[in-house]
């Protein structure tokens, strides 16, 4: 197989695994899988939330955000990850952006909250596993629905 070949197809591998990070992030927040959510990211990892939650560093400063601020303050939540660009650097380096919907309620409260956000990811492979190294949020808005409660199907 030619050079390029074999660098187009790990372009695609790599595409497919940095967008399996996109939906493991959801999927593990979401689904309270605490191990699927801390393999995106690596060891080194930087998560700025911003406000109201913060920034944190390394793999406890994120399993704290995860475990002792943002699981508590979430009663549910659904997200959803849209507009994926993913942009090489070389090889082992990537940016990515994608947009999010996050449905839920608030630990305290069934009414429905909605947030609007963009993810700005570094990523790089070490190992052969591609890694989140630092996401950005930026939150567009954050706002409760009055008097809608979102609730299981009878």
């Amino acid at each position: 197989m030619s050079e390029a070949l074999l660098e187009r197809l790990d372009r695609l591998e790599s595409r497919v695994d940095i967008e399996a990070l996109a939906s493991n992030y959801c999927h593990g927040f979401d689904k309270r899988d605490e191990a699927l959510f801390m393999s995106i990211w690596s060891d080194d990892c930087i998560w700025n939330i911003g406000p109201p939650f913060g920034s944190f560093e390394g793999s406890a400063g994120v399993h704290h955000a995860l475990i002792d601020i943002l699981w508590p303050a979430w009663g549910i939540s659904q997200h959803v990850t849209s507009n994926l660009v993913v942009n090489f650097i070389d090889n082992d380096h990537a940016t990515s952006r994608c947009d999010v919907d996050c449905t839920g309620t608030l630990a305290d409260s069934r009414e429905a909250t909605f947030v609007g956000a963009t993810y700005s990811d570094v990523l790089e492979r070490r190992d052969g596993a591609w890694k989140i190294k630092q996401r950005d949020v930026v939150i567009h808005y954050f706002n409760s629905f009055s008097g809608t409660n979102l609730s299981a199907p009878s």
